[in-house]
C-alpha cells in the first residue's frame, strides 16, 4: 500500500459538487479553510450530515475532520447502495440538498439504494420534494436511467423549522449514461403544480393556486393545480404552506419553480430575508412563483437554472460520445459545476452563445463513466 495522495482545495464552496466527484472519480480530496475566517469555522451540520449519508452507501471511505471543523480528509471507498437505509438529514437545510449527490452517486452504485430521508421536506432555499419528483426524476431518464426502481414516494410532508417530513427515495443501477443531443426546447403545452400545506387552513392552498391560475389562464388552457394538505402526524412538527410549479414543453422539456413559507429563522444574516418571507400571504405566493416560472421560461433552455448543474454533470459522465445541450443564462451554480467538472473529470465544455435566441449551447465528450461496482451477469 503506497502513500495516499490527496488532492487539495480550498473553502466551503460547491463542497455537496466535490464530495460526489471525489466519489465517482476515486479522487481523496484535502479540504483546507473551511470558513477559517468565520466567527463559526469549519464544517455546518448539513455537511456533516452528508459524509455520514455518503458513509452509509459507501463501503471503506474514511472521513477524518479535524477539532474546529476547518479542515477534512476524504477518501472515497466503494459505492454499495442498499435497501431500507434510513437517515435523517436535520433541520438545518432541506431534503432537496441531499437528494442530487446522493442520486449521481446512487446511479453508480453496487445495488439498488432504497432509502428513508427524514426532515423539511419543503423550504424556499432547496429544490423542494416536489420538483424533485416531477422535473429531476424525468431528466434523468433521457440520460438512459431506467424509469423502473427511480422513484421519490412522500410519506410526511415536514417544513421548517422543526421539519418532521419523510420521503423514500429508490435509485436503480446503471451500466453507464447516454449522450444526448437536447437542443430543442419546444414550446410550453401545459402547466402543472402542486401546493402543499401542513397545520394551516387548507383555504390558503386554494388562494395560491387562485392567484397562479389568474397569472396562467391568459396564457394557455391546460393548467392544473393540485393540492396536498396534510394532517395528524404526516403534517410534521411546524407550520407552512408553499407551491411547487412545473412547464411542460412540447418536446419533453420541464421547467420548474417551487417556493415554500414558513416561520423559520434561518442561519445568521439571513434573517431579515426570513421575516420578510414568513408574512408572504398565500396570494402573493401563488402570483410570485407564477411569475418566476415565466421568468424562467423565458431565459430558454432545455433545463431551469436550478438544474443546470445537474445537467452538466450527467453530460460529463456520459460515454465517450459528444452531448450538446441548450441552456439560458448560465447560473453562478452552473459555472461554478463546469470547473468542478474540469478538475475532478477532465471534461471542458465548448460553450456557444446563441445570440438569436439569448440561449447558451454547451458541448462536451464525455469521460464515458462506467459503474464498476455492480455485479457483472
Amino acid at each position: 500500500m503506497g502513500k495516499t495522495t490527496y488532492k487539495r482545495v480550498k473553502g466551503s464552496q460547491s463542497f455537496r459538487q466535490r464530495l460526489v466527484l471525489a466519489t465517482l472519480a476515486s479522487t481523496p480530496i484535502l479540504v483546507e479553510d473551511i470558513r477559517a475566517e468565520d466567527t463559526w469555522p469549519g464544517l455546518r451540520p448539513r455537511e456533516v450530515s452528508l459524509l455520514r449519508l455518503i458513509e452509509k452507501v459507501c463501503d471503506d471511505c474514511v472521513v477524518e475532520i479535524n477539532e474546529t471543523g476547518s479542515k477534512l480528509k476524504y477518501k472515497p471507498g466503494i459505492v454499495m447502495g442498499g435497501k431500507n437505509l434510513v437517515h435523517d438529514c436535520g433541520v438545518t437545510r432541506s431534503i432537496g440538498y441531499f437528494l442530487e449527490p446522493l442520486i449521481l452517486i446512487g446511479l453508480f452504485a453496487k445495488k439498488p439504494i432504497s432509502v428513508k430521508l427524514k426532515g423539511i421536506t419543503n423550504d424556499s432555499k432547496d429544490p423542494c420534494v416536489d420538483t424533485f419528483r416531477s422535473t429531476t426524476l424525468p431528466m434523468l431518464k433521457r440520460f438512459g436511467v431506467p424509469s423502473e426502481g427511480l422513484e421519490l414516494k412522500i410519506e410526511s410532508r415536514g417544513a421548517p423549522p422543526q421539519g418532521g417530513g419523510e420521503v423514500i427515495l429508490t435509485i436503480p443501477i446503471v451500466d453507464k449514461l447516454m449522450a444526448v443531443n437536447w437542443l430543442d426546447e419546444g414550446m410550453v403545452k401545459r402547466i402543472r403544480g402542486v401546493t402543499f400545506s401542513t397545520r394551516v387552513s387548507s383555504q390558503f392552498e386554494n388562494t395560491m393556486i387562485h392567484a397562479a391560475r389568474g397569472i396562467f389562464n391568459r396564457l394557455l388552457p391546460d393548467v392544473h393545480i393540485f393540492t396536498d394538505h396534510k394532517a395528524g402526524p404526516q403534517a410534521g412538527k411546524s407550520p407552512g404552506y408553499g407551491i411547487s410549479l412545473v412547464a411542460e414543453t412540447t418536446s419533453g422539456c420541464f421547467i420548474s419553480t417551487d417556493t415554500a413559507v414558513s416561520y423559520a429563522q434561518g442561519e445568521v444574516g439571513a434573517i431579515d430575508d426570513d421575516e420578510k418571507k414568513e408574512l408572504m400571504p398565500p396570494e402573493d405566493v401563488g402570483e410570485q412563483i407564477a411569475s418566476l416560472l415565466l421568468e424562467e421560461i423565458e431565459k430558454g433552455g432545455v433545463v431551469d437554472s436550478t438544474h443546470q448543474g445537474l445537467l452538466f454533470l450527467l453530460c460529463a459522465l456520459c460515454e465517450p460520445d459528444v452531448s450538446k445541450v441548450r441552456v439560458g443564462k448560465l447560473s453562478p451554480y452552473g459555472i461554478e459545476t463546469l470547473r468542478n467538472i474540469r478538475d475532478f473529470l477532465g471534461v471542458t465544455f465548448d460553450i456557444k452563445p446563441d445570440p438569436a435566441t439569448g440561449t447558451v449551447i454547451l458541448r462536451c465528450v464525455g469521460c464515458g463513466y462506467k459503474n464498476l461496482s455492480r455485479k457483472r451477469s
